[in-house]
């Protein structure tokens, strides 16, 4: 007989597949399938361009299956896209407070989503929801540092289960026009966990705790829900482009 104390062996495989379309994209798939299907009858010119556009539009809303770090002191990134930006910069006002972060200058890093890239965001750490606030704006391109102050944008704050709090803030961009979220203050979230997403182009920025090393650099690009933006202590990394 086998002994009970041997633990089990591996059996499960890991295969490619398709991503799933999110829910939020079925309608804009509908209405880009219809606008195809109506010009074809109009213009068959235009079929195979309808065609790349509606397929264009099922991939933005693509909602990928992710495998998220487990470990103590862990921060992964919220969002699929280029780090653009890693500096020290005063906690936006909207994160202040008893459920907010705490004073003073963190380091904010900034991940740019092109209109490529899959844009359900994730929350980097694993505790509550403290808090989410919304606020209306304009749609610069989300590239550039003001926009984390004039766009459109929601704050989230999520309080891990060691005490520590991590900020991080959905920012629309030129071609973004709505921001969702998909928890609300009190949330029980999970590291990785899908919060919401933006549509059409714009950008994270990630507020990480004083005592938290960045672990990318600029011009790397972060996997939401699986890249490691930071972590409790060590040692900063540098990149080489080339």
């Amino acid at each position: 007989m086998a002994s009970l104390d041997k633990p089990p062996v591996a059996t499960t495989t890991v295969k490619w597949r398709f991503p799933a379309v999110h829910s939020e994209g079925y309608k804009f798939v509908a209405i880009s399938a219809g606008i195809t299907l109506l010009l074809t009858i109009v213009w068959n010119v235009l079929f195979w361009p309808m065609v790349g556009v509606t397929i264009w539009v099922a991939a933005f809303f693509r909602d990928p299956i992710r495998t998220t770090p487990q470990g103590a002191g862990l921060i992964v990134a919220p969002a699929d896209g280029l780090i653009t930006m890693i500096e020290r910069v005063p906690v936006p006002r909207e994160l202040d407070g008893p459920n907010g972060l705490s004073e003073g200058p963190l380091t904010r890093v900034s991940i740019f989503m092109s209109v490529f890239d899959v844009h359900i965001n994730r929350t980097p750490i694993a505790g509550t929801v403290r808090q989410v606030v919304y606020v209306a704006g304009k749609f610069l391109n989300a590239d550039l540092d003001k926009a984390s102050e004039e766009n459109e944008r929601q704050y989230f704050v999520v309080e891990g289960h060691d005490g520590r709090r991590v900020g991080f803030t959905q920012i629309a961009g030129l071609v973004a026009r709505r921001i969702l979220g998909f928890v609300k203050a009190g949330d029980i979230v999970a590291g990785g966990q899908r919060i919401g997403l933006i549509r059409f182009g714009s950008r994270v920025d990630v507020f990480l705790p004083e005592d938290c090393v960045c672990q990318v650099a600029l011009g790397q690009r972060s996997i939401a829900g699986e890249t490691v933006l930071a972590r409790v202590g060590g040692t900063a990394v540098t990149g080489v482009a080339q």
